[in-house]
């Protein structure tokens, strides 16, 4: 065995020792549909910390011909699968990490001779019997050795898009990098499968793609391979019945990541960590400090800021993910950052409805530490934030003047927002009440009864704090918002609630650029024989 060259099985040995694994061999039966055939090119993108490392690692001990690794693999999903057997240890691997290789060099052309040095060595060592026509050329070695001994090699390589991150402005060292993977993987008779994985899809430049002849999975539709991102509602029950915790507070923090064909992904190594800590905290920053983030909310794009503004306020923003081309650097307006956010896992795209919104509460305190470090751009934001508590306290007290002038300042605070109708309205309470999403699940315009209700506050389970609907109003009456809960019947989106019910009005008057409150304590026995 090799460090590159047939590297084993010794890396996936150790997630199966690890205190906490997470059966996702299923996969390997999607990929043996696609060894040798036209879309034997597959590449996977996904965020950090949601297991790309670790999945080329198990393909490359499934896939290596020089190991057996039936017993690893014995009674993992992929061994009830038809393929298991046929496929299982029967091809030379390469299995590759491009940061490595990029950690090491000082240009692209130092990268890219040291990368096919150190390969082709490896081949010479395995496949000694194999004659050479040049040994510099790592694609022509790996044609002598299919041509030696009929089998196609398993291509994996992890990082593959470092070089975008680490040469984010070198756009000749990222061509020459693109044409080197291309001009050793496109149409080539040894390869049987070629698998790739980074956070970023592949990169586009000209009028078409170096690498057009993969097939792209990622973050904006992962396709197939979608219960394959992170870990699934079935998987998180499991591990919360095993470790004995909250399965509806592990789906508050990490849940959030929604795609066609799986519609709850969680982040896999924050639910890893918070099992094996046994306390549900942020730790994303813990392998990433808010300042990646902060600085792609800081570029000076058209809306961009009231974006975030609403993204924190809770809000589904739309986009548009069609123009980005797969990059850290070319951006030409908001929707190209909040793609690349996509892509980062920092938001959660809506594939149906083509929306964003910020997945969890985890990633919501690395949304409200990037505003906090960005300065004065943000000051109005925060301060809205730092004053939200103090705001919710008012209404739980039923204190409406206080509210009412709670909301005036929030108002001005958040002049980021456009504020000239009743979804503006919407945006400026919910982000007043950002401290509201450490109590409840906050739904806009929830269905209930004859109608929607503006805003919902449903209590978590494990709190004890009233719940809540909030009726907004533009330039009528505050009263008015109190009957219309009560006429419409808003009351019945709480049906599996019992308890206090708050309902409140807020009203917003154009002429005088007053707010005003009014606010209502009943109970659901009290009110359930009505609705």
């Amino acid at each position: 065995m090799g460090i590159y060259v047939s590297p084993g099985s010794r890396l996936f040995e150790r997630a199966l020792n690890s205190r906490i694994y997470v059966d996702k061999t299923g996969m390997i039966a999607r990929l043996n549909e696609m060894l040798n055939s036209e879309q034997c090119y597959v590449c996977i993108s996904r965020p950090r910390r949601f297991g790309k490392s670790m999945t080329v690692n198990m393909l490359a001990a499934y896939y290596d011909e020089a190991i057996d690794s039936s017993a690893l693999f014995s009674g993992l999903k992929i061994a009830s699968e038809a393929s298991y057997a046929v496929c299982r240890n029967r091809f030379p691997v390469v299995s590759v990490n491009m940061q490595e290789f990029l950690s090491r060099s000082e240009t692209m052309e130092e990268m890219l001779q040291n990368f096919q040095k150190e390969i082709i060595w490896e081949l010479k060592k395995t496949y000694p019997a194999v004659e050479f026509y040049d040994e510099r050329n790592l694609s022509r070695c790996m044609a002598d050795v299919y041509q030696y001994r009929g089998i196609p090699f398993v291509i994996l390589i992890d990082e593959w898009d470092c070089i975008f991150r680490e040469y984010k402005k070198d756009t000749a060292a990222q061509e020459k990098y693109l044409d080197f993977l291309r001009n050793w993987l496109k149409d080539k008779a040894y390869i049987a499968l070629a698998y790739m994985t980074g956070i970023l899809p592949i990169k586009k430049y000209g009028t078409h793609s170096a690498l057009n002849m993969f097939t792209e999975f990622s973050m904006t539709n992962p396709g197939i391979f979608a219960e394959y991102v992170g870990f699934t509602e079935r998987e998180v029950e499991v591990l919360c019945r095993t470790h004995q915790m909250s399965l509806e507070q592990t789906r508050e923090w990490y849940n959030g990541y929604h795609f066609p064909r799986e519609k709850d992904v969680y982040a896999p190594k924050s639910v890893v960590d918070a099992m094996l800590f046994q306390q549900f905290d942020d730790y994303w920053n813990r392998t990433e400090t808010y300042e990646a983030l902060k600085t792609y909310i800081e570029l000076d794009y058209s809306g961009l800021r009231e974006i975030v503004a609403r993204l924190l306020a809770g809000e589904a923003v739309p986009v548009n993910i069609g123009k980005f081309v797969n990059d850290m650097t070319s951006f030409q307006d908001a929707d190209d950052v909040l793609t690349l956010l996509i892509h980062l896992g920092y938001l959660a795209y809506d594939f149906e409805h083509k929306t964003v919104q910020i997945p969890n509460r985890e990633i919501r305190q690395e949304f409200c530490n990037a505003v906090e470090g960005a300065g004065n751009k943000w000051r109005e934001v925060v301060t809205a934030i730092h004053k939200s508590a103090g705001l919710l306290q008012a209404i739980w007290q039923m204190d409406e003047e206080t509210v009412a002038a709670g909301m005036e300042e929030a108002h001005y605070e958040t002049s980021i927002l456009q504020y000239h109708d009743e979804n503006a309205l919407s945006y400026t309470v919910s982000l007043a009440l950002y401290a509201a999403r450490e109590y409840y699940t906050i739904v806009l315009e929830m269905p209930s009864g004859k109608g929607f209700a503006d805003l919902i506050f449903i209590p978590h389970r494990w709190v004890q704090k009233p719940a809540m609907i909030v009726e907004l109003k533009w330039n009528h009456n505050v009263s008015g918002a109190i009957r219309q809960i009560e006429d419409q019947k808003y009351v019945t989106a709480l049906k599996n609630y019992q308890g206090d019910i708050l309902l409140v009005g807020i009203s917003y008057h154009k002429a005088t650029k007053r707010h005003t409150c009014r606010i209502k304590k009943v109970r659901w026995e009290e009110t359930a024989g009505d609705s």
